[in-house]
């Protein structure tokens, strides 16, 4: 099973399964898992816990690896890499944003944005720059010297969303990303990645709420390891 047909696809999994060894217990979390993200889609990723949604976000993050099968991130081949290149593709290529956020404290809303640049052997010249612009994008322009601890939730994930966009990369995973926000806020941030959806960005979201599932352009549905149910266009309510 298969997204839409495309030459070459922003991220690709071929017969991916993921085996944990938890004493003598053995779970598989993703068993022969196939699909392609086609450029500019707007995936939801939906399914109970244990499902199989995390595994399948880390390993599309290069987080985790495979046990079997093949993941190609614009058709770069991750099994073949060492930790050191899977790094260095999971920078260039993959923006993550995540329910907690994962802002450095200790840093301002600038420095935060580019944190992803500080892990290239030659951060550009003209990060600050970008990142002044990204803030702006989000609505930050006047919080630019704010650090996490004094900002709200919802500026907090803008700011992870910029950091998310900050190498232009092929493929945005979004975790939960409006769960520790309110409904309000909520709202806020999917009318975010709706307008990053419209600009072509790839998107992939993985959550539980259906209301938030519907945001999104197409629902992947998973149950133990495995494609539940694929549905494209605004019928995903449905």
């Amino acid at each position: 099973m298969s997204g839409r047909d495309s030459a070459e696809p922003v991220a690709e999994l071929e017969e991916v399964s993921r085996v944990y060894h938890l004493g003598e217990n053995v779970v598989t979390a993703l068993d022969r898992f196939s699909f392609r993200f086609e450029q500019g889609e707007y995936w939801a990723v939906m399914g109970s816990s244990g499902s199989g949604k995390s595994t399948l976000l880390n390993i599309l993050g290069c987080i985790d690896r495979p046990s079997s099968g093949s993941y190609r991130v614009r058709g770069e081949e991750s099994a073949a890499m060492d930790d050191d290149a899977l790094s260095d593709l999971r920078s260039r290529e993959i923006g993550f944003v995540f329910q907690s956020y994962n802002l450095i404290p200790q840093l301002d809303v600038l420095e935060n944005i580019m944190v992803p640049l500080f892990y290239q052997d030659e951060p550009p010249a003209d990060g600050p720059l970008r990142a002044r612009h990204l803030a702006e994008r989000v609505g930050l322009a006047e919080r630019l010297d704010h650090r996490p601890p004094e900002l709200s939730g919802g500026q907090q994930q803008r700011v992870a969303i910029a950091r998310a966009l900050i190498n232009d990369p092929a493929l945005i995973l979004a975790d939960e990303a409006t769960g520790n926000l309110d409904s309000a806020t909520a709202v806020e941030i999917l009318d975010l990645f709706d307008e990053l959806h419209a600009e072509g960005k790839t998107i992939l979201l993985v959550t539980h709420e259906p209301a938030v599932g519907e945001r999104a352009e197409s629902v992947l549905r998973l149950t133990d390891g495995h494609i539940a149910e694929v549905v494209h266009g605004r019928e995903v309510g449905a």
